[in-house]
């Protein structure tokens, strides 16, 4: 605990004078007689300030998460300190979609007035959000083509050196592939928990089949048939998940992230959440999911607000507006491996029962 050595000032402490002499429009340094400064460069400035304010928060809890992840033991106790982390990010990251509706009280012609003072900077530009990308997952190779030019093609020399450096460094995605593929009750002695799962599975699917023949009276053929091409799809599906060359071609086609083991070992929490042990690692793939999303909402927002600005007209970075940033929405997902993990969940009452030994570890009775 640290103890105060010395009288402090409230605004000294929070650098006040620095922090508010900071907000300099430059439609206030080139204004003249006809066109004087324009009153909403204030808040355009403003909110975008207090985004790297926040971003530089994130990266804070950001980092304190990748150093837990990097030992090669996390200890349970530990566990909880990632969690509260991931947590106040996603309140965080409610700010930061929340501004959008005070960035809405400008009007597009307001916005007219000043933008193109602004060329050719953009948020492309904004290092910190690109450097939260990369620790959390998203590298310059995994962007489409169009975002990996803008991405690193706006950046100075030195920012393009510091963001190209950070991919060596393993992200958070990579750090949580090693952590999932310890967890080590899916394979234990004498228990072989994945042949007990895929027996679960053959009967789901044979009550599928089933059902959908006892109704056939009632559909046509046609409906029939695409029914019956639906579950073998499903089937298809559940079979790539313990196929390892399956999982191989997925990952080399981008559509798998995670390692099947990682994936499997997830699947397994997710489907035993419930049980004591599991419940922290549990939260801590919720919260990642929820931060995902969270941050693919605000790319939406951010989108729509451009479209909202400027209809069809080209970005200030050069892009494609909002067309540019719906796309980058839908593509720059990091845990996607973890929400598709729903296609394999089964109801509970269809779960593999443990055995006692297996059941009392995942309870602490150890």
């Amino acid at each position: 605990m640290h103890k105060n050595k010395g009288a402090i000032y409230y605004g000294d402490y929070l650098q006040l004078p620095k922090l508010l002499d900071s907000q300099l429009p430059l439609s206030r340094k080139y204004a003249d007689e006809t066109n004087g400064e324009c009153h909403d460069e204030m808040l355009f400035i403003v909110v975008h300030q207090v985004y790297e304010l926040w971003f530089k928060q994130i990266l804070h809890d950001l980092n304190a998460i990748l150093k837990t992840f990097q030992q090669d033991y996390v200890p349970e106790s530990q566990l909880s300190s990632v969690v509260q982390k991931l947590e106040r990010i996603k309140k965080v990251q409610a700010l930061l979609i929340g501004q959008f509706d005070v960035l809405e009280t400008m009007t597009p012609m307001d916005f007219l007035e000043f933008r193109d003072l602004l060329i050719p900077a953009s948020g492309f530009q904004s290092v910190q959000f690109r450097e939260i990308e990369i620790k959390l997952g998203l590298n310059t190779g995994d962007r489409q083509h169009v975002d990996r030019e803008f991405f690193l093609g706006r950046l100075s020399e030195s920012d393009r050196n510091k963001l190209t450096s950070l991919e060596s460094s393993p992200s958070l995605l990579k750090l949580l592939e090693v952590w999932l593929e310890r967890v080590p009750f899916t394979n234990m002695r004498n228990f072989n928990f994945w042949a007990e799962y895929q027996k679960s599975i053959d009967g789901i699917l044979h009550d599928d089949h089933e059902t959908i023949l006892k109704n056939s009276a009632h559909l046509s053929e046609t409906q029939k048939n695409i029914q019956l091409e639906n579950l073998e799809i499903t089937k298809s599906t559940f079979r790539s998940l313990f196929d390892e060359k399956a999982h191989e071609e997925l990952i080399n086609s981008k559509q798998r992230k995670l390692s099947q083991k990682a994936i499997l070992n997830a699947l397994f929490i997710l489907l035993y959440r419930d049980e004591s042990i599991l419940a922290l690692p549990f939260q801590v793939l919720t919260a990642m999911m929820d931060i995902d999303e969270n941050f693919t909402t605000w790319r939406y927002r951010h989108a729509l607000l451009a479209q909202r600005m400027l209809g069809t007209k080209i970005g200030t970075g050069g892009s494609s507006g909002h067309q540019y940033l719906k796309r980058a929405a839908d593509n720059n997902r990091v845990f996607i491996d973890l929400f598709n993990l729903s296609t394999f969940l089964i109801p509970r009452s269809r779960l593999p029962v443990l055995p006692k030994d297996v059941k009392e570890q995942l309870n602490f009775n150890v």
